[in-house]
């Protein structure tokens, strides 16, 4: 079974989600599938990339397979983890990657459409990313594209909530280029994706690397980034994370409890 579609016209690509059973999860036979078709069109020349999915559906994708998370005692978003590996394709691949958005967009999906160049939604686009309902602590590279994307105010009540930001709102921080009626979006996008394919693309790869790498320019040292470290690992080893990924698998709210040395992670 295949997890995505993939097409190309002239020089604009295409990779379509297509496992709606699972809600378009982003599960490590999935993101394989997505990061050889990126590599093959790389390989073909291809100008630009349309990510999306295949079905206009309720849900655009509901994020990191949870499943695949570890359930206690090891970090869940390690440097080789199937979804980072995919957010550094994206980031690193030479073209610009549009994300087209009908539905929802969940957890480590979110992540995936802040490090796409270009967002095109309509007015059933919402994101949330979900780490405080599972009690999982986000690495440091996650809150940097975030941020790089979006005001500072916004990214907390995102991850400090865990709900959905509406269309209007995702429209208005930044996080969607444009907010088009349904009927319109997929020969908007795809107009747009021809119109970037024209353009030179040297130019564009080299803006693209040389925005991406100026964005996340934030100075940090090796004390400050052992310290994040250090914090990350209090809580998957913690009381919370354990709760958190038990009470998601049993299809139940988590019960989180006050941390009884909640002073030692600040």
């Amino acid at each position: 079974m295949s997890y995505i579609s993939t097409d190309c016209d002239g020089r604009v690509g295409t990779i379509a989600f297509n496992n709606y059973q699972k809600r378009n999860a982003l599960s490590a036979g999935l993101i394989d599938e997505v990061l050889s078709a990126l590599n093959n069109m790389q390989q073909d020349g291809t100008r630009i990339v349309v990510l999306r999915a295949a079905t206009f559906e309720k849900v655009w994708s509901a994020g990191h397979d949870v499943d695949e998370l570890p359930q206690a005692d090891t970090d869940p978003l390690p440097y080789n983890d199937p979804l980072e590996k995919l957010l550094r394709a994206v980031r690193s691949f030479p073209s610009p990657i549009i994300a087209m958005v009908h539905g929802s967009v969940w957890g480590g999906a979110c992540d995936l459409i802040v490090n796409c160049d270009l967002v095109l939604a309509d007015e059933t686009c919402a994101f949330a990313i979900t780490p405080a309902k599972l009690g999982l602590p986000y690495n440091a590279s996650g809150f940097q594209s975030f941020l790089s994307r979006l005001p500072l105010n916004i990214v907390k009540e995102m991850f400090f909530t865990a709900d959905l930001l509406s269309a209007e709102r995702a429209e208005q921080a930044g996080l969607v280029n444009q907010l088009i009626p349904q009927a319109e979006l997929e020969s908007r996008t795809y107009e747009l994706a021809r119109t970037i394919a024209s353009r030179s693309a040297a130019s564009i790869a080299i803006a693209k690397t040389t925005l991406n790498l100026l964005s996340q320019a934030t100075p940090l040292n090796a004390s400050q980034f052992e310290y994040i470290h250090g914090l990350r690992r209090q809580v998957y080893y913690g009381p919370d994370y354990h709760e958190g990924i038990r009470a998601f698998l049993e299809k139940r709210t988590p019960e989180f409890h006050v941390h009884p040395n909640l002073q030692d992670l600040t």
